[in-house]
Formats: structure tokens, sequence, C-alpha cells
């Protein structure tokens, strides 16, 4: 996708006949993704007993440019043949996320969508998803899960995760049963490795699993589909740097899929008070162990145990290195710290960094608030609390512009950085 192009939309009317053309070209295959996206949760309408198709805005992260399927409120839109352009407002960050503006309830994508129609079939309905979780009972809940960045809560997400890929690929009820009953004993002794790992897992899975769920439902892959999906999409996360955001994307839609063949409607049972865990025993007719980590133990070795194992030593002396890095950066050495007011943020969640009692480092994020946008490249401490955020000394100063070590903050009027006699940084209104 072409960023002039997009950028061109709202253009066209000055501009020349073949360019106008190529406009009215991508508004039309803009238009092909949202008719895409409208058969598509139509057809699947079974999965949550309503159609999920709603209010979709598309944005070039580059240029801001917008193209939605519905017009605004306040008549910001300008309607470009049968879709709507403009350019979204600089307090809301670009992501694929749903979020509310001028009157409506929006699922919001990331210009270019995926190639393989699927794919982006199944992006769409996940936004979608996320858009009309009010309206299924479905409140947002993000706890941290900072223990699948230790060695072993990774290391048994990931027997877990190879576990439920058997299970997929098994050729008889009886050797799927068996996979599945290994798959949720190396997540039980998970729980029992890590106290409160059941219950901030299993929040982070009834937002982001059962939306990745309902996208792999509405873009209806035929099994062999299925599980090339799954397969590539496995050995995309296992390269990603964490997994403490990431993995619900990888466990609930497996599970999902697969009680779904025996249990259609599975998920139409559920809200943010659902407890997987006991669903999924009870719905694959598991009986876990007695004796977890013995069942756990036993079974590891036909999941790979013994190259996990080492990957994961080896990943868990680099961490180390780098949290003491980020500690002496954010925490002991004199930095920059912006208390939030009124505070909209969209970041990486496949890179970030846990700190134990301070919060989470994510080396890319933007966050607007009353006191400006800033824009960070090369870390950055979100608190526990999420009250305030921490960066770097800064290096650059002029009237409404400071930047650091990869970060830039555009100030707006009244704001002002002051330095305390410690030598940290903070906001200071004028």
């Amino acid at each position: 996708m072409k960023s002039a192009y997009l950028a061109g939309l709202l253009l066209c009317s000055t501009a020349g006949k073949t360019f106008c053309q190529q406009q009215d070209s991508l508004a039309a295959q803009m238009q092909t993704y949202f008719n895409e996206a409208a058969t598509a949760t139509l057809q699947q309408k079974q999965i949550w007993g309503i159609d999920l198709y709603g209010p979709m805005l598309l944005v070039n992260p580059a240029t801001r440019e917008i193209i939605t399927n519905m017009p605004d409120s306040s008549g910001i839109l300008q309607k470009q043949g049968t879709v709507y352009t403009g350019k979204l407002p600089k307090q809301f960050n670009t992501a694929n996320t749903s979020f509310h503006w001028e009157g409506r309830d929006w699922a919001m994508l990331q210009l270019p969508l995926p190639g393989n129609k699927a794919d982006r079939v199944n992006l769409m309905a996940h936004e979608l998803f996320h858009r009309a979780q009010p309206s299924l009972h479905f409140t947002l809940q993000d706890p941290p899960n900072n223990h699948l960045d230790k060695k072993d809560g990774r290391v048994y997400l990931r027997l877990e995760l190879n576990a439920l890929q058997k299970a997929l690929k098994a050729t008889s009820s009886a050797e799927r049963q068996q996979h599945l009953a290994n798959a949720l004993t190396f997540r039980q002794y998970r729980y029992i490795l890590f106290p409160g790992a059941d219950t901030t897992e299993n929040a982070l899975e009834l937002n982001e699993g059962i939306a990745e769920y309902t996208g792999m439902m509405v873009s209806n892959r035929n099994k062999k589909d299925a599980q090339a999906h799954f397969s590539q999409y496995l050995q995309t996360f296992l390269e990603y740097p964490t997994f403490v955001r990431s993995f619900p994307y990888q466990t609930i839609p497996v599970y999902g899929y697969l009680l779904a063949q025996t249990t259609p409607g599975w998920n139409r049972q559920l809200n943010s008070h659902s407890q997987l865990m006991p669903l999924l025993i009870k719905g694959f007719h598991i009986t876990i162990p007695k004796d977890v980590k013995a069942a756990a133990l036993a079974q590891a070795g036909q999941y790979d145990a013994a190259a996990i194992i080492a990957a994961e030593t080896t990943r868990e002396v680099r961490i180390q290195e780098q949290i003491a890095a980020y500690t002496r950066t954010f925490i002991t050495q004199p930095h920059t710290e912006l208390r939030f007011e009124k505070m909209n943020v969209s970041f990486n969640p496949s890179n970030i960094v846990p700190l134990e009692g301070y919060g989470t480092v994510y080396p890319t994020m933007r966050i607007s608030d009353k006191w400006g946008i800033l824009t960070v490249t090369d870390g950055s401490l979100m608190s526990t609390n999420w009250d305030k955020v921490t960066v770097s000394l800064p290096q650059a100063f002029t009237i409404r512009e400071v930047s650091g070590q990869g970060w830039k903050l555009q100030l707006n009027e009244g704001y002002t950085l002051s330095q305390d006699a410690n030598g940290n940084y903070s906001l200071k209104k004028n």
C-alpha cells in the first residue's frame, strides 16, 4: 500500500485524471476489505449469535490518513465513492484496536492489511470482536503476566504449545485426547510454579485469546489451512522477544478451534468472570493427574523439552543483563518521569521487558496526554499502576520539543520539564 496514494484520496479533486483513477481504485480496494469483513461476519453469525460487523477505520500509520466504512457523527469525514476519508486526530494513537470517536465505537486497523484473505479476515474480525466486547459482556482486562518472561514460565508454555500442535495433527481421537491432557497438565504445573498465574493468564486470554479465536473462526479456514495457520503462527510467535502479552493468541484459538469440533458454540457461555481452565478440562473430558509435577516431567520429553530448556537457559542469562541495564537507566540513575493526566497509549506487545517491582519496559511506544505526545523508539518504563512513564535524561531542548536517547517529547503550551536536586526531570505546569 503506497502511503502517497492513501494521502492522495483527499487531494483527488485537484489532481489529474490518471491520479484520480488511482485513488478511486484504492478506495475500491478498501471497500473490498469492508465487504470481506461484512460477508464473513454475517456468514459466521452463529459464533456469538450477533453480526459483529460495524464501524471500521483503516489507517496509514505514516500519514494518519484514514478510510472508513461509515461516516462520523459530525461530518469530519469526507465521502469518497462508497467509503469515507479523513485524518486521525493526533491525540489518538494508531494501532490495531477499538476506540470511541465522533459518536461511534470503531475497529481500527493499520494499513497495509495482510495480503492473504483468510489472514485479513481473521485480523478484521479480531478487532470487530473488541469493538463488540461490551455487548457480549466482556470487559477489557489487561493484567501483567511477567512470569512468562521467566525461564520456567516460558518452558512450560512452550511445552503446552507443542502439545497443542500435536493435538491438532493427531489422527485419532485417543491420540488427540492424550496430547490435550498433556497440554493442560503443563499449564496446571505452570500455575503451581507461579501462584496467581491462573488468574492473570485467564484474564488476558478472555480478552485477547477469545478475540483471536473469534477471528480464526470467522475466517472459516478448512482443516488443512487451519493447521498450516496455527503452525506458521507458532513459529512466528517463538521469535518474539517475550511472551508476556502475546501468548493468548496461541493458546485459546487452538483450544477453542478443537473444542468447536465437538461442541459448537461453546464460547457463547463465556463472560468476563469465566474460568477457562475448568471449562477446557470439562469440555475435553480430561483428568489432570494428582501428581502434576511428576506427570509434567514424565511427559515433557516427547515435546522437545531438552532443546526448549537449553534455549531458555541461554535466553535467561541475556535477559538478566538487559534487566540490569534498564534498571540503571530508569531507576538508579537520573531520569525523566512523566505522570499521566489523561493518557492514550499504543505499544508493541511482543518486545516488552518486565522490571519486577517497578513496571514494564516498552522499547517502542507512543503516548498522548494533556501535556503533549511522547514517542519512544529505544525504551521507556511504564509503571506498574500505569500512572507514569519514565525515559532517560533529555539531551536537547527547544521551546516545544525535548528529546533524549530514543525518545522525543512534543510539549503542549503550559507545560515544561524541570530538574530537581537529584538530577531527575519531571513535568511542570506553567
